[in-house]
């Protein structure tokens, strides 16, 4: 009967243990202060649509986040979505995403050619929360585009937000002073074995300045490291497309800034 009463008793504590920490088996443990947001979205046809599909008309469709309590980082996502693209007069900016996706349509109906040839424009823009950590949010805004031409355009930026002071984060802001030789020289070198280029191989095939490897700004923070990201044309053509170079924070630890966001995810 002793037995018995253990065996039970055991069961019991065990299966309280589980119900208090299901979230914590087999993962890592992150302190989160996560934001609360939910998606809208923007969506504009050409009046010829009729009953055609999207991918056989002129369509607009522009989705991102609206975050709770949050107008710094509201207004900042939407102003970058309103520089990705731009459709029509140059001179007179879009001030809004209605008014952005309004130009597409407007743009195409401008078009007699694209009109005449029926040829529709695209537009499909959007802004995605990737993750959310210890006072950080990292997004990734962009899509693809089609004016007319020989081919559209795909672009991707990032952005990397914290929290605690309200503003977007710089690399300035996570490496310590005079880094950017010493990270310039990490990224070339594992920018030359992705492209598998010997040390002293020539990048004059790239589209680098003066043929001379540099790191732009357009990264991710992401749990193991920073993912870079070149636009098409920024390095390469337009039929090579993007290209991504990751570094790790094993090889740059001794350049991060002590106590910044990347710390949660360092050993």
């Amino acid at each position: 009967m002793r037995s018995r009463y253990y065996i039970v008793c055991l069961a019991c504590i065990v299966l309280n243990a589980c119900n208090q920490h299901p979230a914590n088996i087999g993962t890592k443990s992150v302190p989160t202060d996560t934001l609360n947001y939910t998606y809208q979205t923007i969506k504009k046809r050409a009046d010829d649509c009729g009953n055609k599909p999207d991918t056989g008309c002129t369509t607009a469709a522009i989705m991102y986040p609206v975050f709770t309590a949050q107008k710094l980082l509201n207004d900042s996502i939407k102003n970058k979505l309103l520089q990705i693209f731009s459709f029509g007069d140059q001179e007179k900016k879009d001030t809004s995403l209605d008014q952005l996706a309004q130009s597409v349509i407007t743009s195409y109906q401008a078009d007699t050619g694209a009109v005449h040839n029926k040829v529709p424009y695209t537009l499909d823009l959007s802004a995605k929360v990737l993750r959310q950590g210890s006072s950080l949010v990292v997004l990734e805004l962009g899509g693809y585009a089609f004016s007319g031409g020989a081919h559209g355009g795909e672009q991707t930026l990032f952005v990397n937000w914290n929290t605690s002071s309200g503003k977007q984060l710089s690399l300035d802001d996570l490496f310590i002073n005079g880094y950017k030789v010493q990270l310039n020289a990490i990224a070339e070198k594992i920018f030359r074995k992705d492209e598998k280029l010997g040390a002293t191989d020539s990048l004059g095939n790239y589209f680098f300045d003066k043929g001379k490897f540099s790191l732009n700004d357009n990264f991710e923070i992401m749990p193991a490291g920073l993912s870079f990201l070149y636009n098409e044309y920024e390095i390469k053509s337009y039929a090579e497309g993007q290209t991504t170079l990751f570094i790790p924070y094993t090889q740059i630890k001794s350049l991060l800034r002590p106590k910044t966001v990347v710390s949660q995810y360092i050993k």
